[in-house]
């Protein structure tokens, strides 16, 4: 991606407003009316209408308040025929399943529904096909739950740190989407985080691994998930933060 495409907004976590969500300036709102019912339901509808934006934009960018909008921005991808490789940043796993979470979060388990793993309601209801493991790397992921971890080192998926995610994408030339949890940064370079993980690489090591997957010239799309409590007072470091990787992948050279 080069030069900054406008950005579109999903201001929803899991299918319920966020209030105060912060994105670039002229970034196009989507807030349809979402149906009442369950969490499912309603990302349903969030979701296919986020892949229709998708699919008639060249270079998608896309700012959501957790990491399930991935979901409709590939259901979107396919539908221009586009099959890509994944990058997840994130210090989470995103591997759970009913079955292995500890806490019945439903924002924990997007990449293992993305594998056809678990939970598919969501992806069975905006038509996306589920993509192989071997196609997907994740950087970092320190804060895994016991059971999720072991789904995930038998996945295929691979998991490496943010220095290594370049090397292990598959040597096919194909278009890399990238997905990126600004809660891969350490907390005490990406304040007032939801789910802040203990550790984790510094802002200038991921904005490392952000800038070398652009030059690579493969990078089609990127998902941004804010997750930082904008009613916080120091959501505004994490906002200038949050601008500073984006840019890494967008800005001109």
């Amino acid at each position: 991606m080069s030069g900054t495409p406008r950005a579109l907004l999903v201001p929803f976590h899991c299918g319920d407003r966020v209030d105060g969500f912060v994105g670039p300036p002229g970034a196009a709102v989507l807030e349809p009316d979402l149906p009442a019912g369950t969490a499912q339901v309603r990302m349903i509808a969030l979701f296919r209408e986020l892949a229709s934006r998708v699919a008639a934009e060249k270079h998608p960018l896309v700012y959501a308040g957790n990491c399930m909008a991935p979901l409709g921005a590939l259901a979107g991808l396919q539908r221009r025929g586009v099959g890509p490789s994944i990058v997840w940043f994130d210090a989470h796993g995103d591997f759970n399943t009913w079955e292995t979470t500890p806490s019945g979060y439903i924002g924990g388990m997007p990449l293992a529904m993305i594998v056809g793993r678990g939970e598919q309601t969501i992806i069975q209801g905006i038509g996306l096909e589920t993509i192989e493991p071997e196609r997907i790397v994740i950087a970092d992921a320190r804060d895994v739950d016991p059971e999720e971890g072991v789904a995930l080192a038998r996945s295929g998926v691979r998991v490496v740190a943010v220095e290594g995610v370049f090397g292990a994408l598959p040597d096919d030339g194909s278009p890399v989407h990238v997905h990126l949890d600004v809660d891969i940064v350490a907390p005490d370079e990406m304040p007032a985080l939801r789910f802040p993980a203990a550790g984790g690489p510094s802002l200038a090591r991921v904005e490392a691994s952000l800038l070398a997957l652009k030059k690579s010239g493969r990078v089609m799309s990127v998902t941004v998930a804010c997750t930082w409590d904008p009613a916080r007072p120091d959501a505004g470091a994490a906002v200038a933060a949050t601008d500073r990787l984006v840019a890494s992948l967008t800005s001109a050279p």
